[in-house]
């Protein structure tokens, strides 16, 4: 390639598991790296400020045109734990939800299960910096990523968004997948997801480097995110974009 791929992906604790097998691997003499939260790097993606990107899902009708490179995703095909509704009170109970401005895909998502799942009458509100504090009374809120897996410890009301999604499709659900806006080399992509599967083939190792003693990790990584982009991934993705359009 005549220069190097500009590459961003998320810099969430689920993302360790495909971002480990990076270093000292070949791929990296073609791309540049660079790390921030979901819908920073979802616009990146849609400006073209980045070639790939690891971004919510819920992106790809913005863009004029996609390709997912990876065999790889960031998947749940049960419980996820990290991308939940958060309550004092049951669900029924639930006036107003905070939106999390980190993530596109899970607001998307929550959107798709209150108005054809839960059929909710709720106020949505969105937010742009820290909003937790706000989860009290009536007031419930959805929260992403690793504030999620601390929230868990808070909220007496989790409803976990992949699982509920499962219950109302019976088809996993991807959050975010490795797109690029442009076609890339047939080498790169294969360097690419060589280099996302090895993590994925080394969780005690991707764990010992990450400690972390809100949640366990090995459970987290091999239990609630499910990394193979497969078929019926693909389909569970196409079914909630279909809610999109």
């Amino acid at each position: 390639m005549e220069r190097k791929v500009k590459v961003a992906a998320v810099s969430y604790l689920n993302t360790r598991p495909l971002l480990y097998g990076f270093r000292e691997h070949p791929v990296m003499k073609m791309l540049e790296l660079t790390v921030d939260y979901p819908a920073k790097i979802a616009q990146q993606l849609i400006d073209g400020e980045v070639d790939v990107a690891l971004v919510p899902v819920a992106i790809i009708p913005k863009l004029k045109e996609y390709h997912i490179i990876s065999d790889y995703c960031i998947g749940a095909e049960g419980p996820v734990a990290s991308v939940c509704l958060f309550s004092e009170v049951p669900m029924n109970e639930i006036k107003r939800i905070y939106l999390d401005y980190q993530s596109r895909t899970s607001v998307a998502l929550l959107k798709v299960l209150v108005r054809e799942y839960w059929k909710l009458d709720v106020e949505l509100i969105e937010t742009t910096g820290d909003y937790q504090h706000l989860i009290k009374g009536t007031d419930a809120g959805v929260v992403i990523g690793d504030r999620a897996l601390e929230q868990r410890h808070k909220s007496p009301y989790i409803y976990d968004l992949a699982e509920h999604w499962m219950r109302f499709t019976s088809l996993p659900f991807v959050f975010a997948a490795w797109i690029s806006n442009k076609p890339l080399p047939v080498e790169f992509i294969q360097e690419f997801s060589n280099a996302n599967s090895i993590g994925i083939h080394n969780i005690p190792a991707v764990v010992a480097e990450n400690a972390y003693p809100v949640y366990d990790l090995t459970t987290y990584y091999t239990k609630n995110i499910s990394y193979p982009l497969t078929p019926s991934k693909r389909q569970g993705m196409q079914r909630f974009l279909s809610y999109l359009r």
